[in-house]
């Protein structure tokens, strides 16, 4: 563990992927992160080669809760911009 992981509280168990899902031709991985107030809501979508990451504002207290959650906005994501996500 490096001086930054022990700074900021990082660790391999909280690195691991979540939660994968395919919705419509992508990929939606879930990657919540230990925050001071609980587990954020982040993940990434993948297609073809491309990636796209979205951290969201929203904290859970537990960290299945937070997966859950960013498969839901995942698809969301995914349903709302397609391929255009990519281009931001």
């Amino acid at each position: 563990m490096g001086i930054l992981d022990k700074l900021f509280g990082s660790s391999k168990a909280e690195e691991k992927s979540g939660k994968i899902l395919e919705h419509n031709g992508y990929h939606i991985t879930a990657k919540p992160f230990k925050a001071t107030g609980g587990w954020q809501l982040a993940g990434e979508i993948t297609k073809g080669g491309k990636l796209h990451k979205f951290v969201r504002a929203d904290q859970f207290t537990s960290k299945d809760e937070a997966e859950e959650f960013a498969i839901v906005k995942g698809k969301l994501i995914v349903d709302q911009l397609g391929e255009s996500m990519f281009n931001l």
